[in-house]
């Protein structure tokens, strides 16, 4: 099988309510879909939502890059070499991880509908029947998030994720408001996005939060600096969690040797894809360390790769594939049954893409190969 064309697309999300993190405000979400056909008659979806205060991409770049580069480069592979093709990236431009997931994950979907499988059968099997999600509340003021919190419970959520860091001494009010209105047994992760940025910061606000019973600190320092992660992660009770501070194989191994962090969140679009992920979770497991799946905030497409190896995976406890709840509008349905992910029994990702949709959100698209 040979790759022979790939459609880039890129299109503009609507979301519900603006999503509201420690470095940015979203109105709407940029993000690109990737088609990729072969001469098997078989076509791949794929999606990649780069975040350039991340992974150092934007949207525009990300394009251009599939089109002038990438995608020009896997014409004529195989979708089942994908270490190939991943070797044969690598060395065509360093780092870009959301512009090569795209192609990973247009590949995998190939796989499965060319073996009739789903591909979670490709990546060990269904080890969970059903994963639930969390409810994500945004940077408001305290009060907000409190009753939006509170709402969500009262609509079956079993977990509460905050967004804070760009205020330690609001985000301190934030994280009581929100505990005293969900009461004391509802799971509570809070995510400061590298906004309280340093050590000594960090641990004031967890000095002042000891009582509001967290689950779990996510990324409250630069990304760059692990060092400091792992003094927290030293000094507090709370179980640490590392996000944009590990892309790939580097920065795990120095996650580990520096035992920085309890938990790790893979994000698809941080690693370059389902192939290099898996690679993380083996790493993760070896260290004793467990794995969240994140999201950039994706499509139904990129989504459902991440459910996939969600469900693929015993080491990988808990998700935030929340993105097609925020949208207003979608490029398929994704396959929630309440507040719990229920991939179903069908090849490949296991979704029908709605390409009239893609058309209709459009404002730029590519070709290459035909």
């Amino acid at each position: 099988m040979q790759i022979t064309s790939i459609t880039v697309t890129g299109i503009r999300l609507p979301l519900i309510r603006p999503f509201i993190v420690a470095y940015e405000t979203y109105a709407d979400m940029p993000t690109l879909l990737v088609k990729v056909e072969t001469d098997a008659g078989i076509t791949g979806y794929g999606e990649a939502t780069p975040d350039q205060h991340v992974t150092g991409e934007t949207w525009e770049s990300t394009y251009s890059l599939l089109v002038h580069q990438l995608g020009p480069l896997v014409i004529g592979e195989d979708p089942f070499q994908i270490e190939r093709i991943h070797e044969k990236m690598a060395g065509t431009v360093y780092g870009c991880p959301s512009a090569k997931a795209a192609i990973d994950i247009a590949c995998y979907d190939i796989m499965g509908k060319a073996t009739n499988q789903p591909v979670y059968n490709l990546l060990g099997g269904r080890y969970y029947d059903q994963m639930p999600v969390p409810y994500v509340v945004s940077i408001l003021d305290p009060d907000v998030m409190a009753e939006e919190a509170k709402e969500a419970i009262r609509q079956g959520y079993e977990s509460i994720k905050i967004k804070v860091g760009n205020n330690p001494v609001v985000d301190v009010k934030r994280i009581q408001a929100v505990r005293q209105a969900i009461g004391d047994h509802v799971q509570l992760r809070v995510d400061a996005n590298q906004g309280w940025r340093n050590k000594a910061t960090t641990m004031w606000v967890l000095e002042q939060i000891k009582s509001c019973n967290i689950d779990w600190i996510e990324q409250p320092v630069i990304a760059d600096d692990i060092s400091a992660l792992a003094e927290i992660r030293r000094q507090t009770y709370l179980s640490v969690m590392i996000d944009e501070g590990v892309h790939g194989d580097r920065e795990m191994r120095e996650t580990i040797i520096k035992q920085a962090a309890d938990k790790l969140n893979i994000k698809l679009m941080k690693c370059g894809g389902i192939y290099p992920a898996l690679k993380l979770v083996a790493q993760a497991e070896m260290a004793g360390m467990e794995c969240q799946v994140g999201s950039m905030v994706e499509s139904a497409v990129a989504s459902a790769a991440g459910a996939h190896l969600s469900a693929a995976k015993k080491n990988i406890i808990s998700n935030e594939l929340v993105g097609p709840l925020m949208f207003s509008r979608d490029v398929a349905a994704f396959p929630y049954e309440g507040k719990r992910i229920v991939l179903p029994n069908l090849p490949g990702l296991g979704l029908s893409v709605d390409e009239e949709t893609i058309a209709e959100l459009a404002q730029m698209t590519a070709v290459i190969g035909k």
